[in-house]
């Protein structure tokens, strides 16, 4: 019976094997197959994470200019914290409604922003605010960044694993024939060209995403750093 399955074994792969990606991946081992799915799951993921993320700050970045065209048009702050402050909708709204809000509360136990503890109080919200929603955009970029750093050597894992298995049985066959060698090799190396495909837009799109990020961050502390210079002169106005 075992000379029988040898048999077939050899005469498949003096044949060349079916050296298509299907034909790779059926013909793989268990392990490199579950290499090869896991791969492939991360990879899908992956874009799914890039399409999230480009659509979000896209969004992001449209609302900020709608909300600055309105906040710098002259119009009541009172008036635009309680149609956008209260309940916020996006980033930008977020930190000017935490500094408008701290402003309102603290104003009535201290009215000079400049000289008192007020201005403080408000930069630090606008802070934690700033904090918290870049911390809620740069969800799963972590992920991005881990699929990108070892999809590859997850991929060489699955080669190794595969290349050794090829050669074990090539010493059962006791034939090093270039046929009987190519299909085994052909499919150990599939694994690092999913892993590869998997890592190369991982990283492209956390760097460019990052870049993204990095500068709507410096967007949302220029507004903070401007709307608090907005609030200090109103309350020497005041006082």
């Amino acid at each position: 019976m075992d000379r029988a399955v040898d048999a077939v074994n050899m005469g498949a792969a003096a044949s060349g094997g079916d050296l298509s990606l299907w034909g790779l991946f059926l013909q793989a081992s268990i392990v490199v197959k579950l290499v090869m799915v896991g791969l492939i799951v991360a990879s899908v993921w992956v874009y799914a994470i890039v399409y999230q993320k480009l659509m979000l700050l896209r969004r992001v970045n449209a609302q900020a200019d709608a909300f600055e065209e309105r906040f710098w048009s002259g119009g009541s702050l009172d008036d635009l914290y309680e149609q956008e402050g209260v309940r916020t909708s996006h980033p930008m709204a977020a930190v000017f409604g935490a500094a408008m809000g701290e402003w309102r509360r603290s104003a009535r136990v201290s009215p000079d922003l400049a000289r008192g503890s007020v201005r403080d109080r408000v930069d630090r919200a606008m802070g934690i605010t700033i904090a918290r929603e870049m911390e809620r955009l740069e969800r799963w970029m972590v992920f991005l960044a881990t699929v990108g750093a070892n999809a590859p050597f997850i991929g060489l894992f699955g080669t190794v694993w595969g290349i050794m298995s090829s050669f074990s049985a090539i010493a059962k066959m006791h034939n090093t024939n270039l046929a009987v060698v190519a299909p085994g090799i052909a499919e150990s190396l599939f694994a690092t060209a999913i892993g590869l495909i998997a890592a190369i837009p991982a990283v492209i799109a956390y760097n460019t995403i990052n870049a993204k990020m990095t500068r709507f961050a410096t967007r949302l502390e220029t507004f903070g750093t401007e709307f608090g210079a907005i609030l200090s002169r109103q309350s020497e106005e005041r006082s």
